[in-house]
């Protein structure tokens, strides 16, 4: 989804910084839409986004050094409200005619900052002493002329600084994170007392804009979507449903290494919930043979994706067919890609290729559907709520990330039927106890995995065992670049372990994977 005349963006330009995705969703948590550009943006390019704010994010550089992230100072003098954030606060200091130097002393964590001069449009309101995120070894030393200092710490005399007449803000801490305990509300006083922009960029809006623009792009036309009975597909063939009702066929490949009820929760929750046409293969036995004997992680999920593919094919093979006897050819394939995936793909106007993702980038040359992308402009917690305003099942739209190749990654070994069945089992059980004690919210993602390849020595019913372990991997994350492992309470852990090792054939023993990313990546392979 691009931006409309009704919601002209907020730009969030990107300095490096590892927050700066972070500062586009929360900008759009204050109900204003935004995109992420590069500091390279020049101010024509501005212009032609036609802006209704812009907000520069931190970086690890300093200004003055050689090779800092550079910006177009003109953009400046466009008349648009801007709002600095740690170091787009000296850039803009710098650009403006302030003084930005390296005083010797530098603030990281938790600190004190003080509101001075009633705190302007942007702290106004808020408590004179506040605990704010710091991340800086610069700092800004004199204001630009016809700016007042909003606020200061102990080592920074201008810690905020901003001119009403000029519309322009900033800030050195970070209010894009939870750690500032004012954050958000800095944001928001930016975007509605200072750009005076509106707060309605909601889900009703972007299924209204979404359902009118694919009836436009797809007419009359036939459209195939693959589900996974993860939330991307499924919200993306639900909107695409809404729009064109039966013109949309979906087809679900379940492949052997799906989790427990997954198969019946699309086939029945979701088919009930949207009326949508589905087309179930069954390829279990193909994936299993594939992968008999394989061992080595990355060989897995190459032969999991080409399998996958294969079997997609195929089934759009036999579709393709019944529709062209029909007169009437698929033409539109749907994808449920997200502006994250756009963005590190390097395929959006953010920052550089991260990594490369299926969605993006990695189709055939020779490929000749028309992509529908309702989700491209989206973040995972906005398609999850839009989701819940089409009606998906929550047990659906709540799920936690869950990788392309299953539980195939997830067994450290050779993927079996047992194995499999012996790891659905302890997964159901996780997830369950986590639900019960209110921990879905908390925590981003929960694979469970099972040690096939280990074993270990245990006493169950007075008699010795030799079964595998299973590990959790509970991690709490904002988008999954980052994480750390959820600090689950004791009891929690204790019901998972005792249920898993009481009730799971093959398994004796139960371990917490303590580890954050980085070092450690989420999923084990």
């Amino acid at each position: 989804m691009t931006a409309t005349p009704a919601h002209r963006p907020v730009l969030v330009v990107d300095f490096g910084a590892q927050y700066a995705q972070l500062i586009a969703r929360r900008v759009r948590e204050a109900g204003v839409y935004s995109e992420l550009v590069p500091h390279t943006v020049t101010a024509a390019e501005v212009l032609a986004k036609d802006p209704l704010g812009i907000v520069l994010s931190g970086g690890p550089s300093s200004v003055y050094e050689e090779g800092a992230p550079s910006f177009d100072d003109e953009i400046f003098g466009l008349g648009i409200p801007v709002l600095g954030i740690c170091y787009g606060f000296q850039v803009m200091a710098r650009a403006l005619g302030g003084e930005v130097g390296n005083t010797g002393d530098r603030e990281y964590g938790a600190t004190d900052a003080t509101v001075v001069a009633g705190g302007g449009q942007l702290l106004g309101g808020q408590p004179e002493l506040q605990n704010v995120w710091m991340s800086h070894g610069d700092a800004v030393q004199r204001a630009p002329e016809g700016f007042e200092v909003l606020a200061r710490t102990a080592v920074t005399p201008v810690a905020a600084f901003g001119s009403v007449e000029k519309r322009m803000y900033g800030v050195q801490w970070h209010p894009e994170v939870r750690h500032s305990d004012h954050g958000q509300r800095v944001l928001e006083n930016f975007l509605h007392r200072v750009a005076g922009i509106p707060a309605d960029w909601n889900a009703g809006n972007v299924i209204a804009e979404q359902v009118e623009r694919i009836r436009a792009q797809v007419g009359t036309g036939k459209v195939i979507c693959g589900l996974s009975g993860g939330v991307d597909s499924a919200v993306a063939a639900a909107l695409v449903h809404e729009a064109v009702g039966d013109q949309l066929v979906c087809v679900f490949v379940d492949h052997g290494l799906l989790r427990q009820d997954e198969r019946r929760q699309v086939e029945e929750d979701y088919v009930a919930s949207t009326g949508v046409r589905l087309v179930t293969v069954d390829a279990r036995e193909r994936f299993l043979n594939a992968l008999a004997g394989v061992t080595d992680p990355e060989t897995k999920r190459k032969i999991i994706g080409r399998e996958f593919i294969r079997t997609f094919e195929q089934a759009q093979a036999e579709l393709i067919a019944e529709s062209a006897e029909e007169g009437d050819p698929i033409r539109f394939l749907v994808q449920g890609t997200l502006y994250p995936d756009v963005v590190e793909s390097g395929g959006g106007s953010g920052t550089a290729n991260i990594k490369s993702h299926h969605n993006v980038g990695g189709l055939p040359e020779d490929m000749t559907f028309e992509l529908v992308e309702p989700l491209r402009d989206l973040f995972k917690d906005e398609v999850r709520e839009i989701g819940r305003k089409l009606g998906l099942p929550e047990v659906i739209v709540s799920r936690h990330p869950f990788p392309g190749p299953g539980l195939g990654i997830r067994i450290i070994g050779e993927v079996t039927e047992g194995r499999l069945e012996t790891l659905r089992a302890a997964d159901a059980i996780a997830r369950e106890e986590m639900t019960a004690a209110g921990l879905d919210a908390e925590i981003w993602q929960c694979p469970v995995v099972l040690l096939a390849d280990v074993r270990s020595v245990g006493v169950q019913g007075d008699g010795r065992t030799y079964g595998h372990p299973i590990v959790l991997r509970p991690v709490s994350s904002e988008d999954a670049m980052t994480a750390d492992w959820t600090r689950v309470p004791y009891e929690v852990l204790a019901k998972i372990s005792n249920r898993i090792t009481n009730q799971v054939p093959e398994v004796n023993r139960v371990v917490l994977d303590v580890t954050s990313k980085p070092p450690g990546t989420i999923e084990w392979e």
